[in-house]
C-alpha cells in the first residue's frame, strides 16, 4: 500500500482513538466540530492540514472534521444553518450575506488573509503589463465573482476608462482556458489561483502580468473564519482554541513551505508539489504575511481600514444599512496581540 493511501485510510481512525487527547481534562472528551473549506484543498490550506496532521487541534483539545463547500457562499449557508460550526469564506461574501433582510448574524472571528488576493490576470503578448494597459481590452468575468465586483472601484481609483473595457461573461471552467488560448486578453479571479493554474497550462510565467488589486489601493480583507453564532455562543473555548490552532498551522506553514506541502499532497488527489509550493509561498507573501501583520499581528481587522473598503465595495452593491465593522468582525475570540506575531 503507497504511503498516501495508507495516511488517508488512518487518518479518520486516528481522529477517532484522540477523542481523548492530552489537550483535554482527564475523562473529559475533546470538544468537536465541523470544519468547512470554501474549496477543494490545495496548497493554499496548508495552515489547516497542518494544525490536524501535526496535532495541533488535538493539542487545543478539538476533535475537527472537515467537509468542503461549493464557494464561500456554500460555506457561510453551511454555518448559517448549523451544518457546519465553522468555516473559511471570503469576508466579502459575509458582508454581502448579512446585508440580506433575515440573515443569520453569523460573523468572522479571525482574518486569515489580510489582503483579498483579487486580482486581474493578463497575457504581456496580448499588450497588457500594467493597470493603465487595460484600456481597449477584453476582460473575462465569471458571474458573482468578488474581484469582478471589485473591479470598478479599483479602474476608477486609478484613472481606468470603463467604457474602453469589454468584459465578457464566461464560465468559472474556463477562465483559464480560455486565457491561455489567447481568446481573452485577462480575466479576473484570485491571484494564487488563475495565475498559477496558467503557468501549469503552459503559459510562461514571464507572459503573465499580476495586476493584484492590492497594489492598487484596494482596502478590502480576503478571506476570515466565520462561526455559526448559536455554536459560538455555547462553545467559546472551543472557537478561541480553533483560531489558536489556525494560527500555530500558519506558523508552521511560513517556516517550512515545502514540508507543509507534503502533508497537503497527501489531502490532494494527483496534485503537483511544485505547483502547489508556488501557490502557497504566493499566500503566504501576498496575502497572510503582509507588512500590516508583521506589524499588528495575525487575524484582526483595522476599523478605518474596514470603512475604506466597504466604501468600495459600495461603488458595485448598495447596501440596505451600511455595515460597522463590529457588525461583520468579532474580535472577543482572538489571542492577546502578543500570541499572534509572526516573524
Amino acid at each position: 500500500m503507497s504511503r498516501r493511501r495508507l495516511r488517508k485510510t488512518l487518518l479518520p481512525l486516528i481522529a477517532l482513538l484522540w477523542a481523548y487527547g492530552p489537550g483535554t481534562t482527564p475523562g473529559t472528551a475533546a470538544s468537536a466540530l465541523h470544519f468547512s473549506y470554501d474549496r477543494p484543498i490545495d496548497g493554499a490550506a496548508a495552515p489547516f492540514v497542518l494544525a490536524s496532521a501535526r496535532g495541533l487541534f488535538r493539542t487545543e483539545g478539538l476533535t475537527v472534521t472537515t467537509g468542503q463547500a461549493a464557494d464561500s457562499v456554500d460555506a457561510i449557508a453551511r454555518v448559517a444553518s448549523g451544518s457546519s460550526d465553522i468555516a473559511l469564506a471570503d469576508i466579502n461574501a459575509l458582508i454581502r450575506y448579512r446585508d440580506k433582510e433575515g440573515a443569520a448574524p453569523v460573523k468572522a472571528v479571525f482574518v486569515l488573509y489580510n489582503k483579498a488576493p483579487y486580482a486581474i490576470i493578463a497575457r504581456r503578448s496580448r499588450g497588457i503589463a500594467t493597470m493603465p494597459d487595460i484600456e481597449g481590452k477584453t476582460i473575462g468575468v465569471v458571474d458573482g465573482d468578488l474581484a469582478a465586483r471589485l473591479w470598478p472601484a479599483i479602474a476608477r481609483k486609478n484613472n481606468i476608462k470603463l467604457d474602453k473595457i469589454r468584459m465578457e461573461k464566461i464560465s468559472a471552467a474556463v477562465r483559464e482556458p480560455m486565457l491561455s488560448a489567447g481568446q481573452l486578453d485577462a480575466v479576473t479571479g484570485f491571484s494564487f489561483l488563475s495565475a498559477i493554474n496558467l503557468r501549469d497550462r503552459g503559459v510562461p510565467a514571464n507572459d503573465l502580468a499580476v495586476l493584484r488589486f492590492s497594489d492598487f489601493g484596494s482596502e478590502v480583507y480576503g478571506h476570515a473564519l466565520i462561526v455559526n453564532p448559536k455554536f459560538a455562543a455555547a462553545n467559546p473555548d472551543a472557537v478561541k482554541a480553533f483560531v489558536r490552532a489556525t494560527i500555530a498551522g500558519v506558523r508552521l506553514s511560513l517556516k517550512d513551505p515545502a514540508r507543509a506541502i507534503d502533508e497537503v499532497l497527501l489531502q490532494m488527489s494527483g496534485g503537483s508539489r511544485d505547483v502547489e509550493l508556488e501557490r502557497l509561498r504566493a499566500v503566504l507573501g501576498d496575502n497572510i504575511a503582509t507588512d500590516e501583520v508583521k506589524k499588528s499581528g495575525l487575524g484582526g481587522i483595522d476599523s478605518s481600514r474596514f470603512d475604506a473598503g466597504i466604501s468600495q465595495i459600495a461603488d458595485d452593491y448598495e447596501f440596505r444599512k451600511r455595515p460597522s465593522t463590529t457588525d461583520i468582525f468579532d474580535d472577543t475570540f482572538l489571542p492577546p496581540v502578543s500570541a499572534r506575531t509572526i516573524n
